[in-house]
């Protein structure tokens, strides 16, 4: 965990521990973004600040607040440097070095100016990352974060307050404000978690809460000041406490994110909504953001399109981009045709839209097909009932014949085979339809079968296939 927060290199940590931390909204540790760029810059800002104050004659003569964010810059290039700069630390670190510039310039570090700044530095070095997850994700929420710091009311309080009851009233001021920023960030989170992740984490708000001030006051500081020391010649032996102690507190934070993930209810999958639902959330964040006065509020139930969208019937197929692969849903949950080949689409596949993976995929097999190497036959009763030539490779007389019949779907992954008497019923895909039109779902419409393909949605761009406009098939 400590090598994640340092470099985001997820080798070192193990599956388990990374899907407790996915599951207990704590995915934003493992990869390096805003909270350790924050932590780690934030960390020398303050300890240079206090260093010129707690000085005396530097106190008088040097700007502390300006040569700590000049600290706080360089911290930022150097941790950069060290995390590799991938491209959540690369703008996390332009986020970062817009606000110490803004305190170099007399200017108000936290925002939303200072925030448009970034967000279009970014958007001009790397414009793609518009539509990525952790574009929107990062931006959304410190937007959210300084809307509240806006409207965050600063009492006053009386000068004569003897110290046990300032400190009781600081510390109901600071727990406070740690909630309210978990649940802010956590809400304004939550559109682009279900919509690209699929998983809302319900504890999210209090695996935060704990996690983010253990990872912020004792694993990050502790870790920057080790890594740093280590390079010194008297480095390994004065590196050891400060690496001891961000050990400690890593073993803390893979706790908590166990602790959440694995707690009753803790997770609730959801299915990707339509396109414009997203498009919703968004623009009611941003209003609930920007705008002044009580009218922002009508943002907040904007921003929940996402999860109150209605989500259309989940298709009852998918087809890979090149036909050699292919899951049907039965008995709901997903059966691959192939387990272990290409896991990972199958899973992304059946994780948009809701669906759950079979937990014995060879034994849910058996009972939607008969497959091997060469090809599939679909079971008796299984709709749709698929069958398959996967090799190219010519078959026997009669092997096709007996894959395809009943069938109401034939891939052939072999462009000269003929479709066989048997076969004419059922809706053949060739190797020239997968070449154009891509990956494929298939949804139920009464008693006809519709194909939707990936292509004709993604359009025509100079990085992708030829766009032969919607392809379509159906038969009864």
């Amino acid at each position: 965990m400590a090598v994640t927060v340092a470099t985001s290199h997820e080798d070192w940590l193990d599956g388990q521990s990374r899907d407790d931390l996915r599951g207990s909204g704590l995915a934003h540790m493992l990869a390096i973004a805003g909270l350790h760029m924050a932590a780690v810059s934030g960390f020398v800002f303050f300890a240079l600040r206090l260093g010129v104050a707690a000085w005396p004659w530097a106190a008088v003569r040097i700007n502390g607040k300006k040569l700590a964010a000049l600290g706080g810059l360089v911290a930022v290039g150097v941790y950069l440097a060290l995390s590799g700069a991938h491209p959540p630390a690369r703008r996390a670190a332009i986020t970062a070095a817009v606000a110490f510039l803004a305190i170099l310039f007399d200017r108000r570090a936290i925002s939303l100016h200072a925030l448009a700044i970034a967000a279009l530095t970014v958007m001009l070095i790397e414009p793609e990352v518009v539509v990525s997850p952790g574009f929107e994700m990062s931006f959304c929420a410190t937007a959210a974060l300084v809307a509240l710091a806006e409207l965050w009311p600063h009492p006053v309080r009386a000068a004569s307050l003897p110290w046990p009851l300032a400190a009781l009233q600081s510390m109901r001021d600071w727990t406070l404000a740690m909630v309210m920023v978990s649940l802010v960030a956590g809400a304004a989170t939550a559109p682009f978690s279900v919509d690209h992740v699929n998983l809302l984490a319900n504890y999210g708000v209090f695996a935060n809460l704990s996690a983010d001030l253990l990872a912020s006051v004792v694993l990050m500081p502790a870790l920057a000041i080790g890594v740093l020391l280590q390079g010194l010649p008297f480095g390994p032996a004065a590196a050891a406490p400060f690496l001891f102690v961000a050990g400690w507190a890593a073993r803390g934070v893979v706790a908590i994110g166990h602790l959440f993930a694995n707690a009753p209810g803790s997770g609730l999958a959801l299915a990707s909504a339509p396109a414009p639902a997203l498009a919703v959330s968004y623009l009611g964040i941003v209003f609930a953001c920007l705008w002044k006065g009580r009218l922002r509020w009508v943002g907040v139930p904007l921003a929940a399109a996402v999860l109150v969208w209605p989500r259309p019937p989940p298709p009852a197929a998918w087809i890979a981009s090149d036909g050699d692969d292919a899951a049907v849903v039965a008995g709901g949950q997903v059966v691959a045709l192939k387990p272990g080949m290409r896991a990972y689409a199958v899973q992304a596949w059946a994780q948009r839209r809701g669906l759950a993976l079979a937990a014995d995929p060879d034994k849910a097999l058996t009972d939607v097909a008969i497959c091997s190497r060469n090809g599939c036959q679909p079971a008796p009763g299984v709709h749709p009932a698929i069958a398959a030539w996967w090799t190219v490779r010519r078959p026997k007389p009669g092997v096709l014949d007996g894959l395809c019949r009943g069938a109401d779907i034939l891939i052939l992954t072999r462009a000269d085979l003929p479709t066989p008497d048997d076969c004419r019923r059922a809706i053949t895909l060739s190797p020239e339809a997968f070449a154009r039109g891509g990956a494929a779902e298939i949804f139920r419409i009464q008693n006809r079968w519709r194909i939707e393909w990936s292509q004709p949605q993604r359009g025509k761009r100079p990085w992708s296939r030829i766009d032969w406009g919607a392809v379509s098939y159906s038969g009864e």
